[in-house]
């Protein structure tokens, strides 16, 4: 009862921050003409501040509160984060609850004025996933799917014609030159992941963050831990998979950057004891990307990378090196 009131007031937040972003939107002429270049964008996650940067170009400072192999669930703002926010012309997250404990603070930016905008905003109702049912809200992963992440940064477009229309153009041409890659990678992981044996095409990790990437990729995902990383793991769920495993023969199984790989050490274990030996097959980024100044750390190399590991670690056919050939070294273990 009291997680379902907790989601419900979450819900009520957020609600309450879009309408407050739809207000802001329309930026009067005068405050365009006074736009001083670069203007400050901040940003959340490494996801919305890749694309960001792309689109903004040089027009903009991007500041990203959050650093490689942050978890958003669990984040807080820090002091240093909210005179950040108060700093900002706009501001960008990924919502859907991601950043569930940023919401008060994003409120409290926009109701001063400053244009707040969640990436995902624009996508479809219809098109979002809801693990705990109808009512719980929605799997805030989206980035897993390349596709629905080239929508999101048509949002970001589309946000930051309306607060500098005078470069509109600049934006919407950044837009389509980073979209032509975006598709790129969205044929690439349908390609690998395809060529992984039908009885290997099963993706285990620490947390239910592929479920966006199993239903575009068609590859079944099974976790023991929830949507967020403030659940909990219980011994059953353990167990449950350990089973799956050694009955499915499953040969690897992954660990994520930013969460800890305790419940995968336990499924390894566990599956020892029913004399199958599983491995972990890599090391995927879920909830955060790689270093910076890394492609790892793009938006295009997370999911390059995590696409050729999990394929490499599955039996299937990839460049070791990935899509563009920038994959700093083979990340599978086994």
């Amino acid at each position: 009862m009291k997680t379902r009131l907790k989601t419900i007031l979450l819900l009520l937040l957020s609600s309450t921050l879009i309408t407050f972003a739809l207000n802001a939107k329309a930026i009067p002429t005068e405050a365009q003409e006074n736009i001083k270049y670069p203007y400050t964008i901040v940003t959340t996650c490494g996801m919305v501040t890749d694309i960001v940067t792309k689109v903004a170009g040089d027009k903009a400072q991007v500041m990203a509160l959050m650093g490689e192999g942050v978890d958003p669930h669990l984040y807080k703002p820090t002091r240093d984060d909210m005179n950040k926010l108060l700093q900002a012309d706009i501001i960008f997250y990924a919502g859907l609850m991601l950043e569930g404990r940023m919401t008060d603070a994003f409120v409290k930016m926009a109701r001063k004025g400053i244009p707040v905008h969640a990436v995902t905003e624009e996508i479809p109702e219809s098109y979002l996933l809801h693990p705990g049912g109808v009512g719980e809200y929605p799997d805030p992963h989206l980035w897993m799917d390349v596709s629905a992440w080239s929508q999101a940064t048509a949002v970001v477009c589309s946000a930051l014609c309306e607060f500098d229309n005078k470069n509109s153009a600049y934006y919407k041409n950044n837009l389509e030159d980073y979209q032509v890659q975006l598709n790129e990678l969205d044929a690439y992981i349908k390609k690998v992941i395809s060529s992984i044996p039908a009885d290997q095409r099963f993706l285990i990790t620490a947390h239910d963050a592929f479920g966006y990437f199993a239903r575009a990729y068609d590859i079944e995902v099974k976790a023991p831990q929830g949507l967020s990383t403030e659940s909990e793991a219980g011994v059953s769920d353990i167990n449950e998979l350990v089973e799956f495993i050694a009955k499915n023969k499953i040969k690897s199984i992954f660990v994520e950057t930013s969460v800890a790989d305790k419940n995968i050490r336990a499924i390894i274990e566990g599956v020892q004891s029913k004399s199958h030996t599983v491995s972990v097959g890599g090391t995927l980024f879920s909830d955060a990307m790689g270093e910076p100044e890394t492609y790892e750390g793009t938006y295009i190399g997370m999911l390059d990378s995590n696409a050729t590991t999990i394929a490499l670690a599955l039996g299937g056919n990839a460049p070791k090196k990935g899509l563009f050939g920038k994959l700093s070294s083979p990340k599978t273990d086994h």
